[in-house]
């Protein structure tokens, strides 16, 4: 029995992290180790979704589809999660995913464009996926807009709607307030995706949960865009002292936290001065290592990149302006 279901995004998120660079065994060792733990869902993709991997969003190291495969067969119980956003991804790659042995599909579009993925939830459910509709830069949208976005996706045949907090810029009272407004409106089952450059992500997933959501998302080690998500170990102990089952044994998921990640982590998975500013302008979290390296071919400072990217209210796809906003700023010297 499972109060919450923690679904882990290690090896998509944190795909981002790692440079789109996992290796087939790094994902077995990962993968065998959530089935261990008993985590129910775990999401396996290029850190941009299906389809993903290209000179814009970062070429993978891998195809994504072996990654799946061989996660898919270290596991008996876990079942693996993707990620696909319309526009990046195509339906023909969800049917790629699914003979690779994915059960379900998150399918991800900006807060206020549920629409674009009509095809691709009743896709999903065809292939008989578990069906996620999921919301990204929720911090971008008032409450009444999240709430018939999330009508939307029901009303496509989404079994989930995830409020998804990409840039790390919610504050646990906005949390609330979307969350219980969705609980309130809509007949399916919700989740909330946190990133922690505020370091905020695991205050407000227990606000999401107090709030009514039954699916959180978290990240072995915080391995993820930006400075993380919600960290899965330490989630799950706060879940069972609060008395809250998960299901996912404890010692387990610290084991694979501590002996499968902590080991390729490529940096240290802490709040700098550049994901600060990303989750105080509100700027989508995968634009962190882009911005980084734009700021040194520019030779500008890649906070003032970060905040001028919050004014334009970019959202994710749009990593071609990073470029551009530090081209400006170097000749605005």
């Amino acid at each position: 029995m499972r109060d919450i279901h923690v679904l882990d995004v290690s090896l998509r998120d944190g795909s981002h992290s790692m440079k789109h660079a996992f290796t087939e065994q790094q994902v077995r060792n990962i993968a065998s180790g959530l089935e261990r733990a008993n985590i129910e869902y775990f999401e396996v993709a290029h850190g941009d979704g299906l389809g993903g991997s290209s000179l814009q969003y970062g070429l993978s190291a891998v195809d994504e589809l072996k990654l799946i495969e061989a996660a898919v067969e270290e596991c008996t119980n876990a079942k693996v999660a993707v990620l696909l956003i319309p526009g990046i991804g195509i339906k023909d790659d969800l049917k790629e995913a699914v003979k690779a042995g994915a059960k379900m599909a998150r399918i991800a579009t900006h807060v206020t464009e549920a629409d674009i993925g009509a095809q691709h939830i009743a896709m999903s459910r065809e292939l008989g996926l578990k069906t996620v509709g999921f919301l990204m830069m929720a911090h971008m949208a008032p409450t009444d807009v999240i709430v018939k976005q999330a009508q939307l996706f029901e009303s496509y045949g989404a079994e989930i709607v995830y409020v998804t907090d990409s840039a790390g810029n919610m504050l646990p009272h906005q949390v609330t307030e979307r969350i219980r407004a969705l609980k309130e409106n809509v007949g399916i089952e919700i989740g909330f995706h946190a990133h922690n450059n505020l370091s905020l992500a695991m205050a407000n997933s227990l606000a999401a949960i107090e709030a009514g959501a039954t699916y959180i998302d978290g990240s072995l080690r915080a391995l993820g865009a930006g400075s993380g998500n919600t960290q899965t170990e330490v989630l799950v102990a706060v879940l069972q002292r609060l008395g809250i089952q998960t299901g996912v044994d404890l010692y387990n998921i610290i084991d694979v936290a501590n002996k499968m990640v902590a080991p390729i982590l490529p940096r240290p998975q802490e709040i700098s001065g550049s994901s600060l500013i990303m989750g105080y302008a509100g700027v989508y979290s995968s634009f962190l290592l882009h911005t980084e390296k734009a700021a040194r071919q520019f030779g500008v400072d890649e906070r003032e990149i970060l905040i001028e990217l919050g004014e334009r209210k970019t959202v994710g796809g749009q990593e071609d302006l990073i470029y551009e906003v530090a081209q400006q700023l170097m000749l605005a010297k």
